[in-house]
């Protein structure tokens, strides 16, 4: 017996989300996928024009008037999708024109690629940066080593030479070396080992946002939504701290420099199941995310962002961030960032293990 299914089901069943739509672009029919795409039922999708809930900029709807009329259909791949209501995500799209009884109808379809993308590009990016911080660990070591000897040079020189003014340049020899070698011991980043011990992360970050606040030079408003049921973790608070403090004097800096006068930074907590981090399967994470309202990342930083003395900033030195990721790696976590206008949002994943850590 040849097995039947109805249209309708078989539609609902399908993960790429499906939708028609009239000449006029309004929603006559949306599957499962699609609503949730959306995140409204199908009662509050139906006989909408779909420009309610994505942005023109997100998908030419010009280009799906042409193709009704000329009954021609496309495929885009890897489009960025921005809904009404602020959020984002990456589908390929493909639009088909179809000739029924009633007319002109277009099948629009859209097959959410926005976990594959994140999943790839955590890969690229997580060899790429392990490839540049240990070129940048060589380099730094083969600096640091002629550059004692230059300093030993000139501090022996400096005591033989006759004249004050003359040791005048030896000192600038000595203070330039002390510079560089900060400059090399920052880029080889923490050299300690880290210290686990139970903590409550809230307290913690309570910590770093009274450090801002104590900053008199911006009025950024900071607020606070957390996850009180986020048990205590074993964890090093300093380095956590540091981290959390690193990335949030980026924000603070950027909307300072943005000019705008309704800055505001919002510290979110919560709990995550079942969350792979470079590999590996973690059953209990904890989210940290630090949202601000700033302009956004140029989008020329944004594959790059996490390499030491890649910035944005005129006087900056690229290494808050590189330092933040190499903190964060301690405890088997990662920093993820999605930034567009408006929203800037950096989210710490740090595995929780109640257990005790061989440090």
């Amino acid at each position: 017996m040849p097995f039947k299914m109805k249209t309708d089901t078989l539609l609902d069943n399908l993960s790429t989300a499906v939708i028609l739509l009239d000449e006029k672009l309004v929603i006559v029919e949306a599957n499962h996928a699609a609503q949730a795409m959306f995140e409204r039922s199908l009662n509050l999708l139906l006989d909408c024009p779909i420009k309610q809930f994505i942005a023109d900029a997100s998908l030419d709807f010009v280009r799906f008037t042409q193709g009704m009329q000329h009954g021609e259909g496309y495929s885009d791949g890897d489009v960025q999708i921005s809904f009404t209501d602020g959020r984002h995500t990456h589908a390929d799209v493909t639009v088909t024109c179809l000739h029924t009884a009633d007319g002109v109808t277009l099948l629009l379809e859209m097959r959410l690629i926005e976990q594959q993308k994140k999943i790839s590009q955590e890969t690229q990016q997580w060899a790429q940066q392990q490839a540049a911080r240990e070129l940048i660990r060589g380099l730094a070591h083969e600096i640091k080593n002629p550059l004692g000897g230059i300093r030993g040079a000139a501090q022996l020189l400096e005591k033989e030479l006759p004249s004050a003014d003359l040791q005048e340049f030896t000192t600038m020899i000595i203070e330039q070396s002390d510079r560089l070698r900060n400059l090399v011991d920052r880029l080889l980043g923490p050299n300690s080992r880290p210290n686990f011990q139970n903590h409550n992360v809230h307290r913690v970050l309570e910590k770093v946002i009274t450090l801002v606040q104590l900053d008199l030079s911006h009025d950024i408003v900071i607020e606070r939504d957390y996850d009180p049921s986020i048990p205590e973790s074993i964890l090093d608070q300093d380095m956590v701290q540091q981290a959390v403090l690193n990335i949030m004097r980026n924000s603070v800096q950027a909307l300072m420099q943005s000019g705008q006068s309704d800055g505001k930074i919002n510290v979110v907590t919560r709990i995550e199941r079942q969350v792979t981090v470079h590999g590996e399967r973690h059953p209990l994470v904890m989210r940290i995310s630090l949202v601000d309202n700033g302009p956004g990342i140029p989008s020329e930083l944004k594959d790059t962002l996490f390499y030491p003395m890649v910035t944005g900033k005129k006087e900056g030195t690229g290494l808050g961030l590189s330092i933040a990721q190499t903190l964060i790696d301690h405890h088997k976590g990662k920093i993820d960032v999605e930034s567009w206008s408006g929203h800037t949002e950096f989210t710490l994943y740090i595995p929780i293990n109640r257990k005790e850590l061989n440090s």
